[in-house]
């Protein structure tokens, strides 16, 4: 086990009081549930997850005195396998030194600045604070919204909070907006949609609106599809008024433990949220709002990922995600965009399939970008040439990026710079 910790955590890490741990001893201790909590000194729901969370680490630790027999070498209780780390985005390290000061948990020292860059892409946190739970034997994420732990199993009767089927989760009744009722069984072969939404968000507004011809549309063309509204609104006459524009089913408003339980299951972390699943409940897709917005056709439902994509307004956010190979291509060229896709592909195709074989997302996005506004702007913000074609990979969290302008792009050279990348043989250049 510590030879996994200490490739994600490095060999030291630091108690609030600033002494130093020894990453492998977390191993001699039995741990085994680590707890990754993201955050920064000057983010206020950070400090408040703080005090709720050093509550709930004390219980679960029961960081009481051992009662009278429990020798030192006595087998933990399961609650007591659990550590956390935090992984602070902080850039001044006085802030930094008196956020994590109280905190009863671990953290990994200021001064491993690559180190917690590359926590935040490997497991493309977007917002804070963040709280995911990993195997710490095996590496495997169990939990992406810890933050929910906290909340809905503040005494850990649910440890360690693996991920349950879908058809678990969603077992009970569910809605339509003339009040039937009917039963999750009902979903059975069928593709289903878990659509996480709120009337107070206006980009949700906009899908919804796309959405509902996208399932008209499938429904028309024979397939079995469904989707479920997992509704975040403030109020249930909030979500009457919403759900009275869908055509599909939800989960009842009032079922809070059952909404909540979906949230966890999918790491959901901000609205709205399209997860696209299989007739066997596993995922095929978390951006199914990507997918809506760009094949509002639905010719190509259900939306198995592509390797590589053509960047676009509906997907630009993906680069926000962690690092991404972006292409750039002369689009006035006929078959340009085509012909670097399939120059692309196969490198992540075998990038993809490495990572999924251990379990893990692939570390990089691919993308070919022609030319139109948003790529116009997207070369503007990131100062880079006007070449075209031009390798690079964007690193937005880092405010990184790196470039090969070479006249001629072939398989060997972007696979090369990827493999560089990788190994982190490449020197940044700021954004």
């Amino acid at each position: 086990m510590s030879g996994f910790l200490e490739e994600l955590l490095g060999e030291k890490l630091v108690t609030g009081g600033g002494e130093e741990v020894d990453v492998h001893s977390l191993g001699a201790r039995g741990i085994s549930l680590l707890g990754l909590y993201f955050g920064c000194s000057l983010s206020a729901p950070c400090a408040q997850l703080s005090g709720s969370l050093a509550a709930f680490y004390g219980r679960l630790r029961g960081d009481a005195a051992p009662g009278p027999g429990a020798g030192a070498a006595a087998e933990p209780e399961p609650r007591r396998r659990l550590e956390i780390v935090f992984v602070s985005s902080d850039q001044d390290q006085r802030q930094w030194q008196d956020f994590v000061r109280d905190m009863p948990w671990l953290a990994l020292p200021y001064k491993e600045k690559h180190r917690k860059l590359k926590l935040w892409n490997k497991y493309r946190i977007s917002n804070i604070p963040s709280l995911i739970f990993l195997d710490a034997t095996t590496g495997k994420v169990v939990c992406r919204n810890g933050l929910l732990v906290i909340r809905d199993d503040p005494e850990g009767l649910e440890f360690p909070w693996g991920p349950k089927p879908f058809r678990e989760v969603i077992a009970g009744p569910l809605l339509r907006n003339n009040g039937q009722s009917l039963e999750s069984s009902s979903l059975e072969w069928s593709h289903v949609g878990v659509y996480f939404s709120a009337h107070w968000c206006p980009p949700c507004r906009s899908l919804t609106r796309v959405l509902v011809e996208s399932y008209r549309k499938i429904k028309e063309a024979g397939q079995k599809f469904e989707i479920i509204f997992v509704s975040a609104d403030r109020s249930e006459d909030s979500f009457k008024q919403y759900f009275s524009e869908m055509p599909w089913l939800a989960v009842p408003y009032t079922d809070e433990a059952r909404r909540s339980r979906l949230n966890r299951l999918y790491g959901i972390q901000g609205i709205p949220t399209l997860i696209v699943l299989d007739p066997q409940g596993e995922v095929i897709t978390r951006q199914g709002r990507v997918e809506v917005l760009n094949d509002e056709d639905c010719r190509e439902f259900p939306w198995h990922p592509k390797p590589v994509l053509e960047l676009s307004d509906s997907n630009a956010v993906q680069l926000n995600e962690g690092p991404c190979l972006v292409l750039f291509v002369d689009s006035e060229d006929d078959g340009e965009s085509e012909a670097a896709k399939q120059l692309i592909q196969p490198i992540a195709e075998k990038i993809i399939a490495k990572y999924k074989a251990k379990e893990e997302e692939a570390p990089l996005l691919f993308f070919v970008a022609g030319e139109d506004d948003m790529t116009d702007s997207l070369r503007d913000y990131t100062n880079l040439p006007e070449a075209a074609p031009l390798l690079t990979i964007l690193d937005m969290s880092a405010r990184a990026k790196y470039v090969m302008d070479v006249e001629e792009i072939t398989p060997a050279i972007v696979e090369a710079f990827v493999n560089d990348f990788l190994a982190e043989k490449l020197k940044p250049e700021p954004i």
